[in-house]
């Protein structure tokens, strides 16, 4: 059986979401029935702001159960955070050399309501494989996926809590470089808004 890569879906990934599969050229599977996971990229991404890294949180309905699969999931829209997130994004990046380029692509996820996270984050993942031009088929698990010889599974590796799986992050320019310093692993929108179709030979 040809081996696949195994990923969460996530908010807007880091870097090291994509560079794992760049390095990995392999079919990417997304993990559908794991337990969604709190404080996790799957629903923070993490920007550079004038004020240094700011944390983009897409709020979620809680029901009654602790341990609810990824797919069942839903977005809350108790208050405006789509307004909050596009107007911070628009904020740091609206300076950076590709941001108009991408603007439009990227501003229906902060118009358009979304159910399910699982949808709104892999309907990104999609448009972002696309901008970067990484080719990848993507598909789904049908059961939670046990670790197995055939799939090479990161979903516990990309972690906001863990080292970076980018384990030498080459610097970038960034809007507030100049201000801030050099952040590595951010958003992954944070190196198309700056380098825009030089992303993919940065990962």
């Amino acid at each position: 059986m040809e081996s696949q890569l195994l990923l969460p879906a996530c908010y807007l990934p880091p870097i090291s979401y994509f560079h794992t599969i760049q390095e990995n050229n392999l079919p990417v599977v997304i993990e559908k029935y794991e337990h969604f996971q709190k404080q996790s990229y799957r629903t923070r991404a993490r920007i550079a702001s004038a004020n240094g890294v700011q944390d983009l949180i897409v709020p979620i309905q809680h029901g009654n159960k602790d341990r609810v699969p990824i797919k069942d999931i839903r977005i809350s829209y108790e208050f405006d955070w789509q307004r909050l997130h596009w107007l911070s994004i628009q904020t740091a990046y609206r300076s950076s050399a590709y941001f108009e380029y991408y603007e439009d692509d990227f501003s229906r996820f902060y118009h358009e309501k979304f159910d399910y996270l699982l949808d709104f984050n892999v309907a990104q993942l999609e448009l972002l494989l696309k901008s970067i031009k990484l080719k990848r088929t993507l598909s789904f698990t049908e059961e939670y996926a046990v670790s197995n010889s055939s799939l090479v599974d990161y979903r516990e590796v990309i972690h906001p809590k863990k080292e970076s799986v980018l384990l030498a992050p080459k610097e970038y320019y960034q809007v507030f470089l100049d201000k801030n310093g050099f952040y590595p692993d951010l958003s992954i929108i944070d190196l198309l808004f700056n380098q825009g179709p030089q992303s993919k030979s940065y990962l």
